[in-house]
């Protein structure tokens, strides 16, 4: 009794704001079933996939992955063949990418038609990871010209109650715990410490005894 084959299908996105819906359509046209169809929403740099990897795992030899275009399995040129030949090879796999006639291995079997594969297989994988590059660099002077602006990344930077003073005033002649004074500020205990020596927040204390040494030193005959 032989196994009875699968056809499965795979789709990525680069974040999860981005929308799979045509990936989804296309692979249904194909005769995918919903329930056989892996989603990532993750770069395309490598391989390392919750869904690809689960996908992965779960074919067998004769099954059939299709894919929207080679771009969708990955954006890294030796990790796409690679893969391709983990899949059709070490697997047993049959691979069809939608946009490329010419990627389907269910046909082409011969000499030929493994050549002309591989062949387009290469030029395609070298494009998509141009691209990633292409990307990524775009992304690197979009950075660099808005930092440039004046936009500043990140996390906003954490201001001061105008209390402040006040309360590590408190904190210092033990009034308050350091717990409280975090909780009132809504600070980190590290970011705390960091304002407090930016702010050089000199205590009530601290400050008489400063009068008193200057008023000593008016006062020496």
């Amino acid at each position: 009794m032989t196994n009875e084959k699968v056809m499965y299908g795979y789709a990525r996105v680069s974040s999860i704001d981005q929308k799979e819906d045509r990936q989804v359509i296309a692979l249904r046209k194909k005769g995918v079933p919903d329930g056989n169809i892996y989603i990532d929403k993750q770069s395309g740099k490598d391989f390392n996939r919750k869904q690809y990897r689960r996908l992965v795992k779960k074919l067998k030899n004769g099954d059939q992955l299709c894919i929207v275009s080679i771009d969708r399995l990955g954006r890294d040129y030796e990790e796409i063949q690679r893969q391709w030949r983990i899949l059709t090879r070490e697997k047993g796999i049959d691979i069809c990418v939608i946009d490329m006639p010419l990627l389907d291995t269910r046909s082409g079997k011969d000499l030929l038609g493994t050549f002309i594969a591989d062949l387009v297989l290469q030029v395609l994988s070298f494009v998509a990871e141009s691209e990633r590059a292409s990307i990524k660099k775009r992304q690197e002077e979009g950075i660099a010209a808005a930092k440039q602006r004046g936009v500043r990344f990140g996390r906003p930077e954490k201001t001061v109650p105008s209390d402040f003073s006040a309360i590590v005033n408190e904190w210092r002649e033990k009034k308050v715990s350091l717990k409280e004074v975090l909780e009132h500020c809504g600070m980190s205990r590290a970011t705390f410490y960091r304002k407090l020596s930016e702010t050089d927040v000199t205590s009530e204390t601290e400050e008489s005894g400063l009068e008193n040494n200057q008023s000593l030193k008016r006062c020496t005959f």
